[in-house]
């Protein structure tokens, strides 16, 4: 038996040993410690919704990524860890009022998201546009070159459509508020059937 399978099987037996309650507050310590010694760049938690099950990432500044199944949440948070921080940690108390709001929001009882929001995933254009999207009132739309002609370039319609389909933060920041000129869906990160879902539960409200 080579000394890596020796320590595999060791560390097998240790954890078959430990509770699940037990690593639990283990992971809740850990959790702690890294949120007081300022050592947790990147809280993430996931939670199940009607889209389906969202991953949230904050960071001190605030929630900076939601992501849908269909993106791979493995790979967001590899990738938040090279772009942002590798000190990413699975943290939910630092989401609780994310996970509030949103379930609120799903529920019909919230209009608009209150959330502190960090848009440095995004940059120049594409931020300007994100920024402008909670604008598009709840229950309403607007076409991509109404979007392009509110952020002040009219003729960049298809970069306006970029900006919407990179959102970081899609839901909070209503990208899917955003349709083609014939009133199409157009496309959407989360799939169109969660964008007209979306749309859906917001004209019903």
């Amino acid at each position: 038996m080579t000394e890596n399978h020796h320590e595999h099987d060791v560390l097998a037996t240790l954890t078959a040993l430990v509770d699940e309650a037990t690593l639990a507050r283990l992971h809740q310590r850990l959790e702690h410690e890294a949120d007081r010694s300022g050592l947790l760049d990147i809280a993430y938690t996931t939670t199940d919704t009607p889209v389906g099950r969202l991953l949230l990432a904050a960071t001190p500044r605030g929630l900076v990524r939601v992501a849908y199944a269909r993106e791979d949440h493995d790979q967001v948070l590899a990738t938040l860890a090279t772009t942002l921080s590798p000190r990413v940690l699975h943290a939910p108390h630092r989401l609780d009022t994310a996970v509030r709001e949103l379930d609120e929001y799903f529920a019909r009882r919230r209009t608009a998201f209150d959330l502190p929001l960090d848009l440095s995933l995004s940059r120049g254009f594409r931020q300007l546009v994100q920024q402008h999207l909670p604008e598009i009132a709840y229950g309403h739309t607007a076409s991509y070159a109404e979007v392009a002609r509110s952020v002040g370039n009219p003729k960049a319609v298809r970069a306006v459509g970029t900006a919407c389909a990179t959102n970081p933060l899609p839901v909070v920041v209503p990208c899917h508020r955003v349709l083609r000129a014939d009133g199409s869906l157009g496309g959407y990160i989360g799939g169109a059937e969660a964008k007209h879902l979306l749309l859906e539960l917001e004209a019903a409200a």
